[in-house]
């Protein structure tokens, strides 16, 4: 058991403190409000997003790069709100931002990727930009993706997203969850091994992604737009993978309303684990699945051998150290810190979370956008 409990907890310290590692290596890309030359075709999948479309459509409209070097396209997928409305009134307010409005046809089991094809697909400009509808773009945005186009003749960039702030303790687990997954992210850019990235702030090049059969092969699978593709195109040519880390390029989404909805993303997101290719990626998530169940597992024991006390005061107290110097440095890049006023309160529950989620994600059904998927 003992032995046990070394191997497992080496592996897992020895990962975080990789990606501590790799997050402080991979250097903050400073503005240099270099000339626009690249093109850009913003692509927006929603469903019954009335309340998030005005804002996200506002922040389109105070991008700071010329308006003839961009489109938006927003795929309609089977909205039942009013929407247009919305729509049309940024249309007519910014006649001079080139806004096309068309419809999603699903073919397959991922709704969200037959969007994002059938967008790409009309789109005019060679570069693909991702977001979700639910999210706020800052200014300098598309200057960000153009300069480190330029600079590191990439064909996939993958970008920060952080919460909006509430004050609730709804909002601080969740915060917390994705601070823990986004300081993963650069952290494994920062060693050259890419693990996760996000939707909702993406840019890669379209002769790239129809080289690579863009989607095909994880249609049955609903999400997993992004990391099925970035595991594409590492696998092709990994040296044009990079991640932009900057404060002015995160988008700004928002955390579920309630602890249902909060619950089915996270089985949405870990249903998609099992399809993985990259061995790295299956690694680190089995490494962190057994490291929470291991402490879970310590605990318990500790009410019938009252030896294993040691044991787990170690490897608790090691992993909340390791937890937090990720996550304080993720709070600190993205000027969040106030995110951690719960962090010692939350670990107490997380590993119990990441291993229910875990088990769930095995045979569990999820709705997402009020459909069921099955597993």
């Amino acid at each position: 058991m003992i032995f046990a409990v070394a191997i497992i907890s080496i592996f897992y310290f020895t990962i975080i403190w990789a990606f501590i590692i790799g997050f402080e290596t991979l250097k903050n890309t400073e503005n240099k409000n270099s000339t626009p030359k690249i093109t850009f075709s913003i692509v927006v999948p929603f469903r019954n997003e009335f309340e998030n479309l005005p804002v996200l459509l506002h922040s389109f409209s105070e991008i700071d790069y010329p308006t003839s070097m961009f489109e938006i396209i927003l795929v309609n997928d089977a909205s039942s709100d009013n929407y247009n409305p919305i729509i049309e009134a940024f249309k007519t307010k910014n006649p001079h931002i080139n806004c096309t409005l068309i419809n999603n046809n699903n073919v397959t089991n991922s709704p969200k990727k037959d969007a994002l094809i059938a967008a790409i697909k009309i789109s005019k400009f060679n570069w693909i930009v991702t977001t979700d509808a639910d999210c706020k773009v800052q200014k300098n945005w598309l200057k960000l993706f153009n300069q480190t186009i330029e600079d590191k003749n990439a064909s996939f960039i993958a970008a920060p997203v952080k919460f909006k702030y509430e004050a609730t303790f709804l909002h601080s687990f969740q915060n917390l969850n994705f601070m823990s997954l986004m300081g993963s992210t650069i952290g494994s850019f920062g060693i050259k091994k890419p693990i996760l990235c996000n939707g909702a702030n993406l840019c890669y090049n379209k002769a790239t992604f129809f080289e690579l059969n863009g989607f095909e092969g994880n249609g049955a699978i609903a999400s997993g737009d992004d990391i099925f593709l970035l595991e594409k195109i590492l696998q092709k040519c990994p040296e044009k993978v990079c991640y932009l880390k900057a404060n002015e390029a995160t988008v700004e989404t928002s955390s579920e309303k309630n602890w249902n909805l909060f619950l089915n993303q996270q089985l949405r997101w870990a249903s998609k684990t099992t399809a993985y290719n990259n061995w790295f990626s299956k690694f680190v998530g089995l490494t962190v699945f057994i490291e929470n169940l291991l402490v879970i597992t310590l605990g318990f024991s500790t009410l019938f051998i009252s030896e294993y006390w040691k044991y787990f005061v170690i490897v608790f107290i090691s992993k909340f150290v390791l937890d937090f110097i990720l996550i304080y440095k993720t709070a600190k890049f993205l000027k969040y810190k106030k995110a951690l006023n719960y962090y010692a309160i939350i670990t107490l529950f997380y590993p119990i979370f990441i291993v229910f989620i875990a088990l769930s994600s095995l045979f569990k059904n999820y709705q997402w956008k009020d459909r069921v998927f099955k597993k």
